[in-house]
């Protein structure tokens, strides 16, 4: 194996208001990594180097060392890490050891999708209820939990205990469903309508614009002609 520019396994990932100021990109490549490492478990792969792992997924040795060593010390140099010891921390350090309860607000087509896709209910994400302002909603099921009146949106927050919620709401609509959400308690918001939301302080907004990733597709595609 190669060798790793790391010392023995003895210290915990750095607290939550540490990580917070962690760039996006870094908390990406972590996800990647915890991927990673979960195939590698049900391979059976108990020990792995910077180097393999890298080799492995397409991904780079020294980044690796580099997002890792921002929290810790998770390896043991010329040896390598241990699979399950670092999903498992990785696992922790990204809030995954606990169920994260997810609203969804707006459940048209893009909603409903979103509501029973298997990575929103598993051991780690679960769908705990639905809004919509849409009458003909109202009372339906979306993995397995009721559709509930978007007029009472601070009261299905307070029930379902949901913690992070997810924006599916048309463009006009969402600064007002983002502020209602904030002032219900809610400080992190996936939001997927195609509009710049003005953010609160203390609030973690992630904006997911489809159109925008199919229009870098049709960038590619115009520039090779």
């Amino acid at each position: 194996m190669a060798p790793q520019n790391m010392a023995p396994q003895n210290m915990a990932p750095q607290n939550m208001a540490e990580s917070v100021a962690t760039s996006p990109a870094t908390l990406n490549r972590l996800s990647v990594y915890l991927r990673s490492l979960q195939t590698l478990l049900r391979e059976g792969v108990k020990r792995i180097s910077s180097q393999e792992l890298a080799d492995r997924f397409q991904l780079s040795p020294a980044q690796i060392r580099k997002d890792l060593a921002r929290f810790g010390e998770f390896g043991v140099r010329g040896v390598g890490y241990d699979v399950a010891d670092l999903a498992a921390r990785l696992t922790a350090l990204l809030g995954l050891d606990r169920r994260q309860r997810l609203l969804i607000v707006g459940v048209g087509n893009l909603g409903s999708a979103l509501g029973r896709y298997l990575g929103f209910n598993d051991e780690s994400f679960q769908v705990v209820a639905g809004v919509d302002s849409a009458p003909q909603l109202i009372g339906k099921r979306i993995s397995g939990v009721p559709i509930e009146p978007y007029d009472d949106l601070q009261g299905v927050v307070e029930r379902s205990g949901a913690e992070i919620a997810v924006l599916t709401v048309p463009a006009e609509a969402a600064q007002e469903a983002y502020g209602r959400l904030v002032d219900a308690g809610i400080r992190a918001i996936l939001n997927f309508a195609p509009v710049s939301i003005v953010e609160r302080p203390g609030v973690r907004l992630k904006n997911v614009d489809l159109r925008i990733h199919l229009e870098e597709l049709t960038f590619f595609l115009a520039a090779r002609g």
